[in-house]
């Protein structure tokens, strides 16, 4: 078995665009600090190696922004970041017709993609399932004991996903799902020996978080990778294809039963604990959402002997909203230098300006801003915090919970990982600045939430929204500023939308769908699209 950590970064190494709307400029050093700038930062004769500055003054002490430079930054990036109650139902409105759209035809901006889950759960379902998770991070194998009343036992192993892993060549990656897996049913159902013998291969559930054309429960063609995933050969490739190929390589004794996407699998996974559950949200990593559609609705969906009445599970993909034309999300020049520099530009528009992987680099495009400008660290080597995706989102959230009265923990938080010394008045506005970031990633949040309940007409009655991801679960005040952003869009009707911490979506909803999905076939009721009407 192949296991190997390390980091992942979403983007190429090149430098970000310099050359962005407002004007502002992006630049591994500043020329305009206070003081010198040394040798050091002069490119060489023969143009080799990449630049780094060093910014010297003449005297003892390092010289600092007055608090009113710092001051007219803030009032810029208020006004930037801030989202008003109006703008956001322009949003809502804006991304109710999206939705729409994407159920009526194909490749549509968000591709409100059908899962061939058919219903909710019972809750009754039970019996032994293994999933597969191949998140942005690690990959996960879990052993699932269904027990019926909404009860469950699950057994895990992770694996860390290597930056070369995501980006060597696609069957390579399945490979390494395989053998991993592979060694999980060895530990789990092997005996002294390392020998399996089952009476019959155990169902599989693979959760493949990436968004995927599916015509059956058991199939799923990618359309891109996100996440900061480029293995090559896998795009507009069966996934489950190329899985299969590898478990029949490594002779890995299990059926594949059922392709699901996390956030589809949120969905189902809390309803089979909660059933006042209406939808699954997904705010870590990448930001996504699924929830139930009458087929009538889904009218590009042909060639399924189905009730116009029956329900689907729709993968929404909503990351992609606003990607093509830009008209509706306030981006600041931030976000405009992501998404131009990421590994997959003109994509993802909406999940770049909320998600986990992307709101640290917001915090660290504007600090370079205000250190080109000679506001930061003046006098002080910054190399460190100028390196594209060098500050993690964790960061915001230690900056944003630091409750000290002189910041100690940012001012550790800086000297440690950038060598850098920090004043009050500059730790301050960081703290502000975090607050701003995830701020507006919540109030975007709570937009693509209001457009569901818009939708499917929730809003009357209120339901549970089953939410999970990093964001959600450990950005201070993140569900509470989703909750407030609601109230805005809605009025005091939307303290009716409760979100909630949802179940294990990857993991044990990959379960609860193989065994629904088991159970459909072996009642003889569709689970893909017939080829003679599709």
């Amino acid at each position: 078995m192949a296991t190997a950590a390390g980091s992942s970064s979403p983007t190429s190494n090149k430098r970000p665009s310099t050359s962005i709307p407002s004007g502002a400029s992006f630049r591994r050093a500043s020329t305009t600090a206070r003081g010198s700038i040394s040798a050091i930062g002069r490119k060489s004769e023969t143009g080799a190696g990449p630049l780094h500055f060093t910014r010297t003054q003449d005297g003892g002490h390092p010289p600092h922004a007055t608090k009113r430079d710092m001051a007219d930054f803030l009032k810029k990036l208020e006004h930037q970041f801030t989202i008003t109650p109006q703008r956001m139902r322009m949003i809502v409105d804006a991304f109710v017709e999206t939705l729409e759209h994407g159920l009526q035809k194909y490749g549509e901006e968000v591709p409100m993609i059908p899962t061939f889950v058919f219903g909710w759960p019972t809750g009754k379902e039970k019996g032994s399932y293994l999933a597969v998770d191949l998140g942005g991070t690690n990959l996960r194998v879990c052993q699932v004991e269904l027990e019926g009343d909404g009860k469950f036992e699950i057994t895990q192993t992770k694996y860390r996903l290597t930056e070369e892993q995501k980006q060597a060549e696609g069957q390579q990656l399945f490979d390494f799902c395989a053998e991993c897996l592979g060694r999980f049913v060895i530990d789990h159902y092997g005996d002294e020996d390392g020998n399996v013998d089952l009476e019959e291969p155990i169902p599989l559930g693979f959760t493949f978080s990436y968004p995927c054309i599916q015509e059956g429960i058991n199939h799923g063609v990618l359309l891109r990778w996100t996440k900061g995933f480029g293995a090559p050969n896998v795009e507009n490739h069966d996934v489950v294809a190329m899985f299969s190929k590898s478990l029949e390589k490594f002779n890995v004794p299990v059926r594949m039963t059922a392709l699901i996407n996390d956030t589809t699998g949120t969905l189902i996974a809390s309803a089979y604990v909660d059933p006042t559950t209406r939808a699954g949200i997904i705010f870590g990593t990448g930001c996504n959402a699924a929830y139930m559609e009458k087929m009538s609705a889904i009218s590009k969906l042909k060639g399924l002997d189905v009730s116009p009445d029956d329900e689907m599970a729709i993968n929404c993909e909503w990351g992609a909203f606003d990607s093509k034309k830009h008209e509706h999300l306030p981006r600041t020049p931030y976000d405009v230098i992501i998404d131009e520099s990421s590994n997959k530009p003109g994509e993802q528009a909406f999940e770049k300006m909320i998600a986990g992987l992307y709101l640290g680099e917001i915090f660290r495009l504007v600090m370079c801003e205000m250190i080109d400008e000679g506001v930061l660290f003046l006098g002080q080597e910054t190399y460190k915090v100028e390196k594209p995706y060098a500050f993690d989102t964790a960061f915001l959230s230690l900056i944003e919970s630091d409750n000290t009265e002189e910041l100690l923990t940012v001012t550790g938080l800086f000297a440690h990982f950038y060598s850098l010394t920090t004043t009050t008045a500059e730790r301050q506005f960081f703290k502000r600045l975090a607050q701003l970031i995830g701020t507006r990633a919540a109030r975007l949040s709570a937009c693509g939430i209001a457009a569901i309940v818009s939708k499917q007409g929730y809003l009357e009655e209120g339901c549970s929204i089953a939410t999970d991801g990093s964001l959600y679960n450990q950005y201070p005040r993140f569900p509470d500023r989703i909750a407030e952003g609601l109230v805005d869009i809605f009025g005091e009707k939307g303290r009716g939308i409760k979100t909630h911490h949802a179940e294990d979506g990857s993991g044990v909803g990959a379960a609860v769908i193989a065994a629904m999905s088991k159970a459909r076939m072996e009642a003889g009721l569709p689970v893909a699209i017939t080829k003679t009407d599709a």
